[in-house]
């Protein structure tokens, strides 16, 4: 067994590379091979958002305070509030991120394939990012 005392991790800015804006990453949980498990809370300023990415083995988000939105490839702009469970299929090139007006966190749950949780690609632009 092992407990990780609250702010015992330090936190993280989301890299410039993978993320638009200000945001926030706090490491939750990573535990060591065989586990597959990865989690953290991503806080994101107003207007702030990642990249388009996918992950490998799919990826759920359960949004804890604020307002954001979410987009899968080729689909409308979700809104998505404190509560809202997220689920994105493994491979679904998805992004996410607060409102134009709000923050929004989420925690943020995937696994690792090859070492890897996530795939990033290129950002998402304003006018995709307009709703």
């Amino acid at each position: 067994m092992e407990i990780r005392r609250a702010g015992s991790q330090p936190s993280g800015t989301g890299p410039a590379e993978y993320f638009t804006g200000s945001v926030r990453i706090d490491p939750l949980f990573s535990p060591p091979e065989p586990a597959r498990s990865t989690g953290a809370l991503v806080t994101f300023e107003p207007g702030a958002r990642t990249a388009w990415h996918t992950h490998p083995l799919g990826q759920v988000l359960v949004v804890t305070a604020g307002l954001g939105w979410v987009q899968r490839e080729d689909e409308s702009v979700e809104e998505i509030r404190p509560g809202d469970v997220v689920w994105f299929e493994p491979g679904e090139r998805h992004w996410h991120g607060a409102t134009a007006t709000t923050g929004m966190s989420h925690i943020a749950i995937q696994e690792r394939l090859d070492g890897s949780p996530v795939d990033w690609m290129e950002p998402v632009t304003a006018e995709q990012y307009r709703r």
